[in-house]
């Protein structure tokens, strides 16, 4: 038994495991996926802008450059040449930008850094802008330095003449550490949004995934059969409530296992008990060659207080079925309480007396006004309360039966003398399949079937001890429903 708990436990424990990785996988795993896929796009629109801003400058510098140069009507070569070199000297932005102008041939003639004058750099937006007379750019290494550089080439033309070329050409070194600390900063952003989301996860995880698994898992060992397993409830707010209540389930519902399996071994002794009384009576009877009359009597006697027991079982147990499945319901109509309950003590009273039982009844002098009911019900009440007392306070040998008019209700008494119910057993002995203690014969569930009936009449049906010993049952009923 051990054993087989321990493994269930352990397949509890790796489910909830299977539980926390299918969960991190499918929350997480998306989350990363979007947060990477948004970092490469904002790094590949973060380059692109960066890269298209400054191509962009530098074409509208080229393109004003030229301008200028061309502006002037040149007479020879020479002249082209001074206003080239001039315009190069007085270039602003030579810390930043290198100015160079190159001859048709792709060679530089004129550079505002002067180290690059008469090398050839080879990159193709020279030759572009040779060849179709537009502006050309060029993004990459250098083919002499191995540089990252960015250039810009725009033809120079006079009189529908190329003459040259005019080319800003800048490092990329700053521009790819500016792109590359945004991308930084971003993939840092993604990584402390990633860890909040790792961190809200798990922390949901640990306080209502698991915990809601591991009472999935209790419920479903509930439901499989385990009854009376409890769960360590080490929560707050409602999971607590939760696990507190799915605890006090699995415990009623061992509590009513335990009393069903009582119930049933109680039920087969007590039909067995009266059957085994009829047929051993009816073998003798019939075996009995004698024909003595008062054998006779004696057997049929006892076959038909047997019989009559046995009656009584089946219809608790027919009652039982109806209170179970819903069909408990009342005939209900103008009811003289009083002679009901009359009726049934003057029943009870010859019987009593057999057994050494004397019954007394107190009705204070006083008719009370019918009222609306089941006679036929609440002559069972009666008459099952009046078995009970003799059942389990016969010992007393006195039974005290009274009614009387308190307020809105008619109060019905029913007092014995014997030992009383334990004080513990008080809160469970209306309980069906309950009986306590008590080692006297029955199904226990007749006093369930009372508290029913008595309900369904809005009235209460309470069982306590009477000062001085003995137990009391207390009916009372509404006179007008």
């Amino acid at each position: 038994m051990e054993y087989s708990e321990h493994m269930k436990n352990m397949k509890s424990t790796l489910q909830i495991r299977g539980l926390r990785q299918r969960w991190v996988v499918n929350t997480i795993m998306p989350v990363l996926v979007m947060v990477v896929l948004t970092v490469c796009l904002f790094s590949a629109s973060v380059t692109s802008y960066y890269f298209s801003t400054m191509q962009n400058t530098l074409r509208s510098k080229a393109k004003a450059g030229a301008d200028f140069v061309t502006s002037y009507s040149l007479n020879n070569y020479m002249q082209y040449y001074q206003i080239a070199n001039s315009y190069a000297e007085g270039f602003e932005d030579k810390d930043r930008l290198e100015l160079q102008f190159l001859n048709g041939a792709g060679q530089i003639q004129i550079s505002s850094y002067g180290l690059t004058t008469g090398t050839s750099p080879g990159t193709s937006d020279i030759q572009e802008a040779i060849e179709t007379g537009e502006i050309a750019s060029f993004r990459g290494r250098d083919p002499q330095t191995g540089e990252n550089i960015m250039s810009v080439s725009c033809p120079l033309s006079f009189n529908g003449r190329t003459v040259g070329i005019m080319r800003y050409v800048t490092s990329l070194q700053q521009v790819n550490r500016q792109i590359l600390i945004s991308i930084l900063i971003v993939i840092l952003i993604a990584a402390v949004c990633i860890a909040m989301v790792v961190f809200s996860n798990l922390l949901f995880i640990n306080n209502v995934v698991e915990p809601v698994a591991e009472v999935s898992q209790a419920a479903k060992r509930i439901s499989a059969g385990s009854y009376g397993i409890q769960v360590e409830n080490r929560y707050s707010d409602e999971l607590a409530e939760l696990v507190d209540n799915i605890n006090d389930m699995s415990l009623k519902i061992s509590q009513s296992e335990k009393m069903k399996t009582e119930f049933i071994s109680s039920v087969s002794h007590e039909l067995r008990t009266p059957l085994t009384a009829i047929n051993g009576w009816a073998e003798t009877m019939m075996e009995d060659t004698s024909g003595d009359p008062e054998q006779q009597r004696r057997g049929l006697g006892i076959i038909m207080k047997e019989s009559r027991r046995l009656t009584n079982m089946v219809e608790e147990l027919l009652e039982f079925s109806k209170m179970e499945d819903g069909r408990f319901t009342l005939s209900v109509e103008q009811v003289d309480l009083q002679a009901e309950f009359e009726d049934a003590i003057y029943t009870y009273r010859e019987l009593f007396k057999q057994e050494g039982i004397e019954l007394t009844y107190d009705d204070g002098g006083e008719l009370y006004e019918p009222i609306t009911g089941d006679p036929e019900r609440l002559k069972q009440v009666f008459c099952n309360v009046l078995d009970n007392a003799a059942k389990h306070g016969g010992s007393g040998k006195r039974i005290d039966a009274s009614i009387a008019k308190e307020g809105v209700y008619l109060v019905i008494r029913v007092r014995d003398y014997g030992p009383g119910v334990p004080a513990q057993e008080l809160p469970f002995v209306k309980q069906k399949f309950y009986k306590g203690s008590s080692k006297a014969r029955g199904s226990g569930i007749g006093l369930a079937v009372c508290d029913e009936i008595v309900r369904l009449h809005n009235g209460t049906f309470d069982i306590g001890n009477a000062e001085g010993g003995g137990a009391v049952v207390t009916i009372r009923i509404p006179t007008a429903n």
